[in-house]
């Protein structure tokens, strides 16, 4: 085979791509948009421009993000060599000068001598050639035409509205029961219940919660498509009452209906994580914290995901993509970035590893496993490439989807340190099998 690559987008899950690509001796062709072109967001012609917020979240191995961190590192990557080198100080956050950031990305991929970059706006893929599409949140229209055409048009989705996602030890299970609506299906819902004095001061706290500034361009396209549950509420105080907190066909264990009813609903696959059903919402994510664990069931529940509403462009991943996001039916094509369906900044980079790597060694006739369940690299491809199809999501690192320890730990930071400990472990015997 032919030993070269065409990578279309260099935000972060791009470049990091190229890198990994071009330090195993492939030759690649990188090609970005900017500054033919800019998006909405965009306004620097270098490389993985960050245009919202400088930081890359916790270093503290304690947390999901900072486990990623130690991961990527161990896995060599160019984003996080970078972002490191751009430190600004922000507590146990790894916060950038975001200039200084994107230059030094930018240096480093023009520094390497078998990448040739193209400026300019793709519109088709040459898919004779293996390809990385690499192209973000707010990928052109023209290509996001040729991604429809060969994906299929309602696989292309434009815009996130996704729900809080809850770690299902946290909950308190004596404010819950289980059952399907009218007794149908499995009982497969987590449902907690709400009193009539509970529910209407969550209400009110809803209604009066800061919400987050949407962009001009997001504005007009994600309130067509659906309704933040907070807007829903102050549309009425009982407008809850007969939609997603609907009591309707419920019943508690003596036979009584309760007042109001938050249902969670399984996340595919994955035991312990559920999904806010309904609660799509543009709260800040501390404003989520506080107001939905007004819900007695969620008093201390543990968000590992918080709902946003933002323009994002993504396919249902688990309906095309392998853990190492190469498309099941199309060996040349691998999708990587947050167009794969992963969510973050590091999340990106990443799957732009997971990808640069995989393809490298299928171009270089190597065989290589899939990233251990156990790490959070591993887990979030694993996740995106086998979640539900009908309620697909996008997915960020969080410990609630790595598989159980083999011990039980009682203690939040201790089992965290644990989860940590192990990823990292199967992490660096990973590496001994890269080229």
């Amino acid at each position: 085979m032919n030993k070269k690559v065409n990578v279309i987008g260099c935000g972060l899950a791009g470049a990091e791509a190229t890198y990994q690509l071009a330090k195993r001796g492939i030759f690649v062709d990188v090609f970005e948009m900017k500054p033919t072109k800019f998006s909405p967001a965009h306004s620097s012609s270098n490389f993985a421009e960050i245009v919202c917020s400088n930081s890359f979240k916790s270093e503290d191995l304690a947390t999901a993000s900072g486990c990623l961190k130690a991961e990527l590192k161990e896995l060599d990557s160019l984003i996080l060599k970078c972002a490191e080198q751009a430190k600004v100080p922000a507590g146990s956050a790894l916060a950038v000068d975001r200039d200084k950031f994107s230059e030094l990305v930018t240096k480093e991929i023009l520094s390497l001598s078998n990448v040739k970059v193209h400026y300019g706006e793709v519109a088709k893929l040459d898919l004779s050639v293996p390809t990385i599409v690499a192209t973000g949140p707010l990928t052109s229209d023209a290509l996001s035409g040729e991604i429809k055409q060969i994906l299929g048009s309602d696989n292309l989705h434009f815009y996130d509205a996704s729900a809080p996602i809850i770690d299902a030890d946290s909950l308190d299970m004596t404010k819950t029961f289980k059952a399907g609506r009218y007794g149908k299906g499995d009982s497969d819902y987590i449902n907690c219940f709400i009193s009539k004095e509970e529910y209407y001061s969550f209400v009110d706290e809803l209604v009066g919660a800061e919400r987050v500034e949407l962009h001009d361009f997001e504005k007009k396209e994600i309130f067509e498509g659906c309704m933040p549950i907070e807007v829903m509420a102050s549309r009425g105080k009982d407008t809850l009452r007969f939609g997603p907190l609907r009591p309707v066909g419920l019943e508690l264990d003596d036979g009584t209906r309760p007042f109001a009813v938050v249902q969670l609903r399984k996340e595919s696959n994955v035991n312990n994580l559920y999904n806010m059903v309904g609660f799509q919402t543009n709260l800040k994510f501390g404003e989520q914290k506080r107001v939905f664990s007004m819900i007695p069931a969620l008093k201390n529940a543990d968000f590992v995901k918080y709902g946003v509403m933002h323009r994002n462009s993504f396919i249902c991943a688990p309906k095309f993509l392998n853990p190492d996001y190469s498309v099941r039916e199309i060996p040349n094509l691998y999708i990587a970035g947050q167009l794969s369906g992963v969510e973050g900044y590091m999340e990106s980079t990443a799957s732009g590893l997971v990808a640069g790597v995989a393809l490298a060694h299928k171009i270089l006739g190597k065989t290589l496993a899939f990233l251990p369940k156990t790490t959070i690299i591993g887990a979030i491809s694993n996740y995106i490439s086998t979640a539900d199809e009908k309620h697909f999501q996008p997915m960020n690192a969080n410990f609630g989807i790595l598989p159980a320890l083999d011990e039980k730990i009682k203690d939040k930071s201790a089992k965290k340190q644990a989860y940590s400990l192990r990823a990292i472990h199967d992490i660096k015997e990973y590496k001994e099998s890269l080229c």
